[in-house]
């Protein structure tokens, strides 16, 4: 009789992080026999790669599971008294992820059709459990039923990763690689779930590093992103993230590379050198503002003023030409005034990022803001997040239209 190869689906939600999450998992999946597939359909494992950042990302994850699980019992009555030995069982659907840290197993009880729970540090598990929950290679109990189903199962209480999950060799893009250089996050801004569900910053070995550049780079794969929640908090044995950017600029095969993201209070004039001695790096920086308020900031305990963020970008600037800037900002911030907001309006005015990601406050269970009160309207917070986006709108189209402009009179 022909082996069945189980196939897997995986869906990721939210960051760059979790996209490279979702190719570890991948890796160690083919690496035990099992076929990735685009299909949800034809899926015998439909894993859900979380974010647990902002409220409509966790939404649009219990959405998706209700899809799923009206799919799956639809697949179940059409089972029904069909054979249970070629491989063609209903399917298993995990949450692994920040949301899966966040929940752990009340995830089964908002709903029973989550068969596991993983954890971002427990990736590694994975494998074990799937085998676990679908007996060994897909056999049947003695009864002749699968034991699919017969149990649940949460791990979450990893605190740190196996470094050999990083090395399966598992890449998704064949040109374009992400590389974590740090997991976790010890900066605990008021409004961030990142470090209790990610634990605090743990940094890996510039060793270990520089082996996954090469191995992705021996694929082919020449151009790369280093990640990190804070990466320029990078520090390993006397090694800091500007030593590190040197270390992988001089990587043989390695055509180009980028990181994000930083973090204001961690970033300095020393970084912006290091950038711009790196001919490999491209010259980019994500620097999230937030806020333009003083106030505000520190209501967030994000560790620096306006005047050290301006200053900040006015020395990048001037170290970096042509350099490229983009930002966070959120509106509507517990006890976010209307002179808070203008502050923030201002700066974004007077920065002229190239880009920005603006988002509407939402409340994050167990972060220090959880237990300030909510208390801008949520239609003042659509108000305040159409202005940011227009504003910053117009100012990408005269930042782009300047650019261009400069390069047809050169």
């Amino acid at each position: 009789m022909k082996k069945y190869t189980k196939k897997v689906f995986i869906k990721t939600l939210g960051c760059q992080m979790n996209v490279r999450d979702s190719e570890v998992i991948a890796g160690l999946l083919t690496a035990n026999g099992y076929q990735l597939t685009a299909d949800p359909i034809e899926a015998d494992v439909i894993l859900l790669n979380t974010c647990a950042v902002r409220q409509h990302a966790e939404e649009k994850v219990w959405s998706e599971i209700g899809r799923l699980a009206k799919r799956r019992r639809k697949i179940a009555s059409s089972l029904e008294g069909a054979p249970r030995n070629d491989g063609n069982n209903k399917p298993l659907i995990g949450v692994v992820g920040c949301m899966a840290q966040n929940y752990k197993e009340k995830i089964f009880e908002r709903s029973a059709d989550v068969d596991f729970v993983v954890g971002p540090s427990d990736i590694g598990k994975i494998p074990g459990i799937i085998e676990s929950l679908t007996g060994k290679k897909g056999q049947t109990t003695e009864s002749g039923k699968s034991s699919i189903f017969e149990r649940k199962i949460w791990e979450t209480d990893g605190e740190a990763r196996p470094e050999q999950i990083y090395h399966t060799g598992f890449f998704q893009d064949k040109e374009h690689a992400y590389v974590v250089i740090s997991e976790g996050c010890s900066n605990f801004c008021s409004y961030c779930v990142v470090p209790y569900v990610r634990g605090p910053i743990r940094h890996r070995s510039q060793v270990d590093i520089l082996r996954e550049i090469k191995g992705a780079i021996d694929q082919g794969i020449s151009k790369f992103t280093l990640l990190g929640q804070n990466v320029n908090a990078y520090e390993y044995e006397g090694i800091d993230f500007a030593g590190l950017l040197k270390l992988v600029n001089g990587l043989e095969g390695l055509k180009e590379f980028s990181f994000i993201t930083s973090h204001p209070k961690d970033t300095s004039v020393d970084l912006f050198r290091a950038m711009a001695e790196a001919c490999k790096l491209k010259k980019y920086l994500h620097l999230p503002v937030q806020s333009g308020s003083d106030r505000i900031l520190k209501a967030m305990n994000r560790g620096y003023s306006r005047e050290h963020y301006l200053q900040l970008v006015d020395k990048y600037r001037k170290l970096l030409k042509p350099a490229l800037l983009s930002t966070d900002i959120i509106v509507g911030f517990p006890s976010e005034e209307e002179g808070d907001f203008q502050d923030t309006y201002d700066l974004l005015k007077d920065v002229g990022f190239d880009s920005a990601y603006i988002f509407k406050y939402s409340v994050r269970p167990g972060t220090a803001a959880a237990a300030m009160q909510d208390d801008v309207p949520q239609a003042e917070k659509e108000r305040r997040h159409g202005i940011i986006l227009q504003l910053q709108k117009e100012i990408s189209k005269k930042v782009k239209s300047k650019k261009e402009e400069g390069k047809s009179t050169s």
